[in-house]
């Protein structure tokens, strides 16, 4: 049964036959103030300080040992490949990191905990230390939570004392990891329905724990999905809810004795009420008449249960109508009761099909609402919806759109809050710069090897508004300019260079967190949902390809590519036996920054 609760989203007020949410009620916008508190709340309960991993309170105890921790640092969060075998991710969770940042601070019952797990000669001294830690001095550099991001590209920059940005490493990544990966999948899952079609997410009881259904009903909302079935999500987050009635409720009908109350008032207020259960037989008939149905075929119990659900909500009847047979049985019966609510002024709102091949059921339902319309002039029936649902997955869903079908609304389940075909982002996050100095991991494995120092990132485009490279630059750097040609090298290659030429150039990373306090406003899940839907619009088509995807070029500037090669070398004489000052690297940021206008 369709049931929307005070909640709009203007864009899903039409279907392609008409009005489907006529319930809802409201505006989504801005987050109002009791929003942004119960936000703050819950992401306060869901990660408090001591969600981390107990090397991180080692470290920071080493750092504070050793009188480093009011070093300044650096620290980089991105991931190495997109998700999904596709050519692009998006980010999201920022809202959530920046919540937590602010609110970041540990309790006596916090440190007191730490004191009974860290080694016994960690010294008293360490635990007041903790006791005063917030994030006051922590500044926070970040793509637009939304944006399309692609691997290798810092998501954020974090900047403050060394061991209170070492302590924020596994709480930022635990909550931007599953959200950017599961908003990438919902984004997947929007591109293989096309946009024509509505879609549900409904995986709450298949995911992975209570706090993994909220946050995939926020995230999904976010990558491109209509509704949720999720109550808690519309309570928090401002998305509207649905849902249809189950399998059980069907089931647990026998009769038609069962109905009650039997009797049904008209939808313009005649006090009289109406014997429904009558009526609908006789509607019934017909049906079968004009089908050439068999009548003892029909389940009375399923009779029984969408009339009681009718009685319950006769302007907003959708069952489900495969718990027996659809041909036989299910759609027979809801036509018939359907027909009983439209002669009363009733508008039923469609059914839902959850087994078998939903695309020809689908033709075959549509089919009969048709004959209903023409044979009964019931035009209501030309504006019923029909629902699917049956473990679709990403391939599944672009199979069903390549058929003919006349399905409205799908929905999605297992397949998309478990990200089945991929079930981690592998977001990581490293340091990159500690007292102004650049550091880099350098591994056996290249994939595992970091960019060093602090950077500003470019997005270039083409002429015709589509993105094409995205540049990392040392922040020293000038910009680079619209219509100007420069040089880069891909991080995937032979370490060549290129030579290419803008026509717009973004700056892609904004200061959003800085002295304790939110730089930006914090944006509602629907406005969140439009900037991902604004941001896809600049990608071309072969880099949203769902299957062998081109591959979207990330690039390194000419001076940071050198940067980095330097320290390259560096590392190959300091394994070979030759040391090498530690300050190489760092002369040359110098040398730009001098030379910088």
């Amino acid at each position: 049964m369709w049931m929307f609760v005070e909640l709009q989203v203007p864009e899903i007020q039409e279907t392609r036959k008409g009005p489907l949410l006529s319930l809802c009620l409201g505006n989504m916008t801005s987050p109002s103030t009791d929003t942004c508190g119960l936000m703050e709340r819950s992401v306060r309960e869901r990660v408090p300080p001591l969600l981390t991993d107990l090397y991180q309170f080692t470290m920071a105890y080493a750092y504070w040992r050793a009188g480093r921790h009011q070093e300044p640092a650096v620290f980089e969060m991105f991931f190495r490949d997109n998700p999904f075998g596709g050519g692009f991710s998006l980010f999201a969770g920022l809202n959530d990191c920046l919540l937590f940042l602010r609110s970041f601070r540990l309790t006596d019952q916090d440190v007191q905990f730490l004191s009974s797990v860290l080694p016994p000669n960690t010294d008293p001294a360490f635990f007041d230390f903790l006791r005063g830690l917030d994030c006051s001095a922590v500044t926070i550099r970040s793509l637009p939570e939304g944006s399309v991001v692609f691997a290798r590209v810092p998501l954020m920059e974090v900047e403050g004392p060394l061991a209170v940005v070492q302590l924020l490493e596994t709480s930022l990544l635990c909550l931007v990891n599953y959200a950017s990966l599961v908003c990438s999948n919902a984004a997947r899952f929007r591109l293989a329905a096309g946009h024509q079609r509505r879609l549900l997410e409904m995986g709450l009881r298949r995911a992975q724990g209570p706090d993994g259904g909220l946050t995939a009903s926020r995230y999904t909302h976010i990558g491109g999905f209509d509704l949720t079935s999720n109550v808690q999500a519309g309570f928090l987050f401002g998305i509207p809810v649905a849902g249809t009635i189950g399998h059980s409720y069907v089931t647990s009908f026998n009769s038609l004795d069962e109905v009650c109350p039997q009797t049904l008032v008209t939808a313009n207020g005649d006090p009289d009420p109406v014997d429904v259960i009558s009526l609908t037989k006789g509607w019934l008939r017909r049906v079968c008449e004009l089908l050439g149905a068999e009548p003892g075929k029909i389940r009375e119990g399923e009779l029984s249960a969408f009339l009681s659900y009718a009685i319950a909500y006769p302007q907003n009847f959708l069952p489900v109508i495969d718990s027996y047979s659809v041909g036989c049985s299910g759609l027979l019966n809801f036509c018939a009761v359907a027909l009983a609510l439209c002669e009363l002024g009733y508008k039923p709102v469609g059914v839902r099909l959850d087994s078998g091949d939903l695309c020809r059921q689908s033709i075959e339902v549509r089919r009969v609402f048709r004959l209903c319309s023409e044979q009964f002039s019931v035009s209501t029936f030309n504006s019923l919806i029909i629902v699917g649902t049956n473990n679709i997955s990403e391939e599944s869903m672009a199979e069903l759109n390549k058929k003919e079908n006349e399905i409205d609304v799908i929905g999605v389940g297992t397949h998309l809050v478990t990200c089945t075909k991929q079930p981690s982002l592998g977001c990581v996050y490293k340091l990159v710069e500690v007292r102004g100095r650049p550091r880099m991991k350098i591994s056996e494995d290249p994939k595992k090897s970091t960019v060093a120092g602090r950077k500003a990132i470019y997005r270039l485009l083409d002429a015709d508004g589509h993105s094409f490279l995205d540049l990392l630059c040392l922040t020293v750097e000038p910009p680079p300019e619209a219509g100007c040609t420069l040089t880069c090298y891909p991080l995937v290659g032979d370490n060549s260079s290129v030579s290419v030429t803008p026509a717009q150039v973004t700056c892609l990373r904004k200061e959003v967190f800085l002295k304790g306090q939110v730089r930006e406003p914090l944006c509602s899940a629907a406005e969140t949902r439009a900037k991902v839907q604004s941001s896809l619009q600049t990608l071309h088509p072969r880099h949203k390809r769902l299957q062998e995807p081109d591959s979207y070029t990330v690039a390194l500037s000419e001076k940071l590519h050198n940067l980095v090669t330097e320290l390259q070398k560096a590392a190959v004489h300091t394994s070979s036996g030759h040391m090498v000052p530690i300050r190489h690297g760092e002369d040359m940021i110098s040398s730009m920054t001098d030379s910088s206008p």
